[in-house]
């Protein structure tokens, strides 16, 4: 298929919107009650802290919602308002937080439904509104919406965008699409519908073992099977791996991203030499303004004396995920929760890297304490605001801030 003539096509129909549709200020009106927060306005002007009692709140100077994000959801809302009678769907969540998803199923939008880990677009007629959430859709997504005459309304991300773009640069000079994501991922999913060849690498330690399979060869069946799931249909790593291009899932961390960039690079340049590197190796800065942004105001906030970290997003959340790694790295104590109401008196149900949901008591020490907080960039200011409040009524001395 040409992904590139498909989306040109697309880009010019009457159904296919990238835009608003005019409610601006409506809509932002709204999205302002609803997600915005004066404590943390307060905050912010206070040099991102807040001391009540023998507590003492630190949030990160980057966090919460992205404009990738604000974008995405203000597109939602304004298409609900413009199509008052219309049937709304969306192919996905719009954002990785519960909150948000849910505000938008009380408005009468709709989720395609999930059968057996597929989605069921059975439902869908023409007619019907669909939204591509902020991660994008798979160009055989948009194809199948486009085919049913639906009216397609895509908030994808410019920065997903730009992505897809890279890997159409890389299928255009036949170099194989080296993603620096999670193979199930919605984002990573859709962008390796754009590419022509690719194969998925979570980590430095899945990519250095590409990389050392490139030098010195191996065991052919293993390698399938270890990316059984992580690469185009008829991938070759004999063949597959002369040409290569990095492309990323944009809520990975940064730092990882630019090292398993710089050790594709350096391993086709050992194979292949200086002279012939371009011919071999193509790499182009897809990483995301706003990820990387809070990636760094993390890292910043856990450099100061902090007793534990508190992480707020959905448990769905990439780049929420990574900041609590950050926490976990510099042996910070951290939680990872989605809303305050995991927060129940000095119990926290909470999410650990990679692990399910516990419950951890007596989670807030005794005596003057520094809390680090940051929230994942699906998540708005007001639930950053109430966990915060719920913090600081685990303190019978504090009056509760509003």
């Amino acid at each position: 298929m040409d992904t590139k003539a498909f989306k040109r096509s697309l880009n010019s129909s009457a159904n296919y919107h990238r835009k608003g549709f005019g409610h601006d200020a409506e809509v932002s009106g709204q999205m302002q009650t609803e997600y915005q927060s004066h404590l943390i306005q307060q905050i912010r002007e206070n040099n991102y802290t807040l001391q009540r009692g023998d507590v003492t709140i630190r949030l990160a100077e980057a966090f919460g919602f992205c404009w990738g994000v604000e974008r995405a959801v203000a597109m939602a809302y304004e298409t609900r308002q413009h199509f008052p009678t219309e049937r709304i769907w969306i192919t996905n969540e719009i954002i990785h937080n519960p909150s948000v998803n849910q505000r938008l199923r009380e408005m009468n939008v709709s989720f395609i439904p999930v059968e057996q880990g597929s989605k069921d677009f059975s439902s869908i007629e023409q007619g019907d509104v669909v939204i591509l959430p902020a991660f994008g859709a798979s160009v055989q997504e948009m194809q199948l919406l486009n085919d049913k005459g639906c009216t397609i309304v895509d908030t994808t991300c410019p920065w997903v965008s730009k992505v897809w773009n890279t890997v159409e640069k890389h299928k255009k000079t036949q170099h194989t699409s080296i993603i620096h994501g999670k193979y199930n991922h919605e984002e990573t999913i859709a962008t390796s519908s754009f590419a022509a060849t690719y194969l998925i690498v979570l980590n430095m330690a899945e990519a250095q073992y590409v990389c050392d399979y490139i030098l010195h060869g191996g065991d052919r069946h293993e390698f399938m099977a270890k990316f059984s799931r992580a690469c185009s249909a008829g991938f070759d790593p004999d063949r597959d791996l002369e040409r290569v291009g990095i492309a990323n899932q944009t809520t990975m961390l940064k730092g990882e991203t630019e090292q398993i960039g710089k050790l594709f690079e350096h391993t086709m340049m050992k194979k292949y030499g200086p002279n012939k590197l371009n011919d071999h190796f193509l790499s182009f800065n897809t990483i995301c303004d706003a990820t990387q942004e809070r990636q760094d105001a993390m890292l910043t906030l856990v450099d100061e004396p902090l007793d534990l970290m508190v992480v707020i997003g959905g448990f769905n959340s990439s780049n929420t995920t990574h900041l609590q790694e950050i926490a976990i790295d510099r042996s910070i104590p951290s939680y990872h929760i989605d809303s305050a109401e995991r927060i129940m008196g000095n119990c926290i149900e909470h999410k650990p890297l990679h692990q399910g949901l516990e419950i951890q008591e007596n989670w807030l020490p005794e005596g003057k304490i520094v809390v680090g907080v940051t929230s994942g960039a699906s998540t708005p200011d007001r639930v950053v605001a109430q966990v915060i409040e719920k913090i600081l009524e685990l303190r019978p001395t504090v009056a509760t801030v509003s």
